[in-house]
């Protein structure tokens, strides 16, 4: 078997050839001036890179799938300071060649610590109902395992296993400072924190590839989150109607604007910290995450679509 090349190491890699396993995150063949091409988006556990295929690209993407383990050899480039791949073989893998935890993408923090501060965090809210209510929903063992593996995005964000428990930790560490600033109820703001993206437990599927499931696509982790924490709320006994309400607006709004998938705007003081808070997270780390991919002596960096903008890499 060949010694796997991290995808993240390819940036030393430039100008040579290279030859692995690699696992197609993405897959499309596209109308190029002269003829068909094919642009693949290869994964491994490191992270993503696109990769070029120009000769015969309709017959060649007849072998393989999106979600199959393929073998490349190909030539490692620098196009205007992004790394791809030039591909010149490539060929379907089959299972007895590789393993497939290599292509799984993973938080670089420990899920074991991370396990830790998200418990921390349940313990630090102290009103009674609300405290029920995340101990019965992260209690249950099956529940918060799918938790801890979980994705917290498809492409921009904490797209890894364990980035949801990741992202969860940060917006709930942003909230319990902002709440000694700002005068919100923490303990709302706390369990509106660990139970905000819960539904991306059902919206995505995570291996190898992430993706979205039937049900995410159609209804969504801020609906899915509602849905499952009023099923979760209605088991009992007692619990406040006025509590369930002002949670669940922390659910549906943090997205922060319709023109997000929000389906309410933030009315209450603790639902707009949260948005923000939720918001300086998801777009601090997506930025990260560019900066990180961008070859050494790149000025800018890969081009982010989602808000419509290069970013500059600071070197001072």
């Amino acid at each position: 078997m060949l010694e796997h090349i991290d995808i993240s190491d390819f940036k030393d890699l430039v100008g040579k050839e290279v030859i692995g396993f690699y696992l197609v995150a993405e897959k499309e063949l596209r109308d190029g001036k002269n003829d068909q091409y094919l642009r693949l988006r290869l994964q491994d556990r490191s992270g993503t890179l696109a990769a070029y295929i120009w000769k015969a690209a309709k017959t060649t993407s007849e072998t393989f799938s999106t979600g199959d383990v393929v073998k490349v050899k190909a030539l490692v480039n620098n196009y205007k300071d992004q790394i791809q791949l030039n591909v010149s073989q490539i060929r379907f893998a089959d299972h007895s060649e590789y393993n497939i935890e290599d292509f799984v993408a993973r938080s670089k923090k420990d899920p074991d610590a991370l396990a830790e501060k998200f418990f921390a965090f349940v313990d630090k809210v102290e009103n009674v109902w609300l405290n029920k209510l995340l101990r019965a929903i992260f209690d249950d063992k099956e529940t918060f395992a799918r938790f801890l593996d979980a994705p917290a995005a498809k492409g921009w964000h904490h797209n890894y296993m364990h980035g949801l428990i990741e992202h969860t930790v940060t917006v709930a560490t942003l909230c319990d400072f902002v709440s000694e600033l700002y005068p919100v109820n923490r303990d709302l703001l706390l369990s509106g924190a660990l139970l905000h993206d819960f539904g991306k437990v059902f919206e995505y599927s995570s291996k190898p590839v992430i993706d979205f499931t039937e049900v995410g696509r159609l209804i969504g982790h801020l609906s899915l989150s509602d849905q499952f924490i009023c099923e979760q709320a209605r088991l009992i006994t007692g619990f406040p109607d006025d509590v369930l309400l002002n949670l669940r607006h922390l659910i549906l709004a943090h997205h922060g604007e319709y023109e997000k998938a929000s389906v309410r705007l933030p009315q209450t003081l603790e639902a707009l910290v949260l948005h923000l808070c939720d918001n300086l997270d998801a777009q601090s780390v997506g930025v990260a995450q560019l900066l990180e991919a961008a070859p050494e002596n790149a000025v800018w960096t890969e081009y982010d679509k989602l808000n419509n903008r290069y970013y500059h890499l600071t070197k001072i």
